[in-house]
């Protein structure tokens, strides 16, 4: 019988429920350390009530004695649970940072409005609230009525005092929540909307200084960072309110509890050291509930990013491991693939079908805007909002593993991202470096003296040397990573767009030696000159295909026809004309 919907739990909630034992134990360590709380008020009962009546000083060494070994009990237990949870946090964290981390990548990828570094902010939120005392409050909290129950055995005015007061605390929780928990919630959202704007500037600082946009995106981001502030300021007044509500409250207890003592010692209702002891008591009953209030932040904070986390994970489940597959040949077909964005009315590719042979060299041509860079995302499986099917060698690419499938396809974007590490490890895609694949992947680049004129060759930080390469010289290197361990289908977007005649001669030479090799090699170029080393052209226009075939049938196609008795133009001569005007 299939378990209804409601009794099934997240994968977040599955995780938690797996350290069941764990928060188990930890409640139980919390009933000893709250039984043992009721320490001081039967040692000072004992003390007032019998020592000092006595004055025998051997009862008075032996409740000491007992006294001290129960407090380091206590202290042991409260040890043990607070090492209990914290190091099941970090157990936690271990389980769950990778899967925050791939479904951060994924959403990042599919071009939602993610910020992957909230996802792990809100990790450590929730780790640390599992593990600080905003949940020992809780745990704490059961404990509560007995401590009610004591005092009222007491005297039942003071149980009633302590209900009063153990109220009016409640009440000022709930109303706390009530009144910060939406501006808490706003000022969040506005703290990582300023953060994320911030960023974004951050990365294109070169054109905002070039150009002299600073002053006006500096007004743009304050007007944000005020708005910001200004929700601050009315979550943390209202928060400061509740807080000094709740010191009154607290110190009104311990004052109200003492004088209502008092009164019963003076009508002879209570001894003295019951008196000294029911404050006690009473402090520790609402203890509890003044923590819970005190962290009420951290609770609410705790709540939304489990409940962020909660939604992550859900809506990028993790992959399944794929089928396994053999070394790719190259076949590369797609079948009425329709590609889409966000916000576009009509599709950006409209039902392409074609099939490209293992082993040749296809040029995608076409004007700006008509699909060409959405076809090389979508021929690596990485564009998000696309229908169809793109196939390799029969096998759709979503079947794949990606971590198998890496290894066999080559791409290099138009916008050149080149990450922290050394010139080698970039181009060994920061996996196992091979010397004599990553030798051979820059020279087919064109860039192995480049890197050899550094001072420490490839082990060269791509942060030292960042700065001194020209976009030319990234490319180059982002050319050699997609040629790295000969990829079965290599994808190259724009790759001539910022080489010089040298550039453009090795990246010639590196296509005709990947074709000698049985490679697949996709061309996405507005520069037709490059157009001559390809066995196929695929001309794209308003995302469809106007014409697909060999290089000579294509060229043909595009030529006008020439009249009666003019001369031919030669085979190749006619590539300009497949350039957009």
């Amino acid at each position: 019988m299939k378990t209804p919907s409601f009794f099934q739990r997240s994968e977040l909630t599955a995780t938690l429920w797996a350290f069941r034992r764990e928060f188990a134990v930890a409640t139980i360590f919390s009933m000893v350390v709250n039984i043992l709380m009721l320490t001081p008020t039967v040692y000072m009962l004992q003390l007032f009530d019998r020592v000092m009546l006595s004055q025998n000083e051997l009862t008075l060494v032996a409740l000491t004695l007992v006294m001290l070994f129960l407090f380091a009990v206590m202290s042991f237990a409260e040890w043990s649970r607070s090492r209990l949870l914290v190091r099941a946090g970090v157990r936690l964290d271990q389980q769950l940072n990778s899967r925050v981390f791939n479904a951060s990548f994924e959403a990042y990828l599919n071009q939602l409005e993610h910020n992957p570094a909230q996802s792990f902010s809100d990790l450590t939120n929730v780790r640390q609230f599992l593990t600080g005392n905003g949940l020992f409050a809780f745990m704490d909290a059961p404990w509560i009525p007995i401590y009610m129950v004591v005092m009222y055995l007491l005297h039942p005015m003071l149980g009633a005092l302590a209900l009063v007061f153990a109220a009016l605390m409640i009440g000022v929780a709930f109303l706390g929540h009530r009144l910060t928990y939406l501006p808490i919630e706003q000022t969040t959202e506005a703290g990582v909307q300023v953060n994320t704007y911030v960023h974004s500037k951050l990365r294109n600082a070169e054109v905002v200084e070039s150009l002299g946009m600073l002053g006006d995106l500096r007004r743009r981001w304050l007007a944000r960072h005020q708005h910001h502030l200004s929700l601050n300021s009315k979550a943390q007044d209202m928060g400061h309110r509740i807080q000094a509500l709740s010191k009154f409250l607290r110190y009104s207890q311990q004052s109200l509890a003492l004088g209502a003592g008092a009164l019963l010692v003076i009508d002879g209702e209570l001894s003295v050291g019951a008196m000294i002891a029911a404050n006690v008591l009473m402090t520790r009953a609402l203890q509890p509930i003044d923590l819970m209030v005190s962290n009420w932040k951290s609770f609410l904070s705790a709540r939304t990013a489990f409940v962020r986390l909660e939604a992550l994970l859900a809506k990028h489940p993790e992959r399944d491991a794929g089928v396994i597959h053999p070394t790719p040949q190259g076949h590369v077909r797609i079948e009425n693939l329709t590609a889409t964005a966000p916000g576009r009315e009509s599709p950006i590719l409209k039902g392409l079908t074609a099939d490209f042979p293992a082993g040749e060299v296809v040029a995608v041509v076409g004007p700006s805007g008509s699909g060409k860079s959405t076809l090389a995302r979508a021929l690596v499986g990485i564009w998000p909002h696309a229908e169809g099917q793109v196939s390799i060698d029969g096998e759709p690419i979503q079947s794949w593993d990606r971590d198998e499938l890496g290894p066999h396809l080559g791409y290099l974007p138009q916008d050149i991202e080149l990450f922290d590490g050394t010139i080698a490890e970039n181009i060994a895609r920061f996996g196992p470096i091979d010397p004599d694949k990553v030798i051979q992947a820059a020279e087919r680049a064109g860039v192995h003296d480049m890197i050899l004129h550094f001072p420490r060759g490839y082990d060269t930080s791509m942060g030292e040397a960042g700065s001194l390469l020209s976009g030319g010289q990234r490319q180059r290197i982002g050319l050699a990573r997609a040629m790295y361990g000969d990829p079965s289908v290599i994808v190259l977007d724009e790759p001539n767009s910022n080489l010089d005649d040298v550039g453009e001669a090795a990246l010639v030479k590196a296509v005709q030696d990947l074709k000698s090799q049985g490679k697949t090699v996709f061309l996405i170029t507005h520069r037709t000159n490059i157009v001559g080393v390809a066995d196929r052209i695929l001309v794209l226009r308003d995302g469809t295909i106007q014409l697909y075939g060999t290089r000579q049938e294509v060229i043909a196609a595009s030529q006008p026809k020439a009249p009666p008795g003019s001369q031919k133009p030669a085979d190749g001569q006619g590539a300009p004309a497949l350039q957009p005007n």
